[in-house]
């Protein structure tokens, strides 16, 4: 088990222009890691760049090509590729037997087929360079403790945690470790003020409450989880795990 830094390691984050992705582009680049950082938001790919000095890279992972057309410059670099966060996302809502058709594949083409796209991308590199390689995937709790009116996030994320789980099988033979982050309620451009208000409404609580609903009766932020991606990614012996990152609970708890 290497718990040392992770310099000289390239990783690939997705989702990084904001929340969860750029803490985790920043946790990285602490740890000695070199980023490359994915997004379509371009003013926040900028200032991304301009903090850590990481390379960056406008793709909508729900676009194969625009996936594929990065990793093969990524291939270009020179240095092999160790690391992939997938992690890009958004959170859609609704009740499940009202919302419109073409919402919920908007959902499973970013919350699911985006992962699939990155990863697909990531492994062709993998088995190229022939050294193995992670792959970490941002999860959330939804994955396994659904939220009412949280049907169109949420199953795809369920979809998404069963994706991570058959990389693990699939392709530990390639040297390819394939572990998740269950990440609970973040503060973030997904998990906006307003979407915190709809969520507690719906749960029936405030949102102090809502975000603080935990064993631990804390909020859990950003950082806590881009902590949690770069300690599985110095986990050399571990795949297909998932580390729950949301204060605790029951209701979250792998089991």
């Amino acid at each position: 088990m290497n718990q040392g830094t992770l310099s000289g390691q390239l990783v690939v984050v997705t989702g990084a222009a904001s929340g969860i992705g750029r803490e985790t582009a920043r946790a990285f680049c602490r740890n000695g890691a070199s980023v490359v950082a994915l997004d379509i938001n371009e003013p926040g790919l900028c200032a991304l760049r301009e903090e850590l000095a990481c390379r960056t890279f406008l793709c909508d992972v729900t676009d194969s090509a625009s996936v594929d057309a990065v990793f093969q410059t990524i291939a270009e670099f020179g240095v092999p590729l160790d690391i992939l966060v997938s992690n890009a996302g958004a959170a859609h809502q609704g009740p499940i037997g009202d919302v419109p058709a073409d919402v919920l594949r908007r959902s499973f083409d970013l919350n699911f087929f985006g992962h699939q796209n990155a990863c697909q991308a990531a492994l062709k590199l993998f088995r190229k360079q022939g050294g193995g390689g992670t792959i970490l995937f941002n999860i959330s709790n939804q994955s396994i403790n659904p939220g009412k009116d949280f049907g169109p996030y949420g199953i795809p994320k369920a979809a998404t945690l069963a994706l991570m789980k058959q990389y693990a099988l699939d392709h530990a033979a390639d040297g390819i470790r394939a572990n998740g982050v269950n990440a609970g309620r973040i503060r973030s451009d997904l998990m906006t003020d307003k979407v915190i208000d709809e969520r507690a409404a719906a749960r029936g609580v405030t949102p102090k409450q809502y975000m603080s609903g935990n064993l631990l009766g804390v909020e859990v932020f950003a950082s806590d989880v881009a902590d949690a991606f770069v300690h599985l990614a110095q986990l050399d012996k571990v795949n297909a795990a998932v580390l729950t990152v949301d204060g605790g609970g029951m209701a979250t708890s792998l089991r």
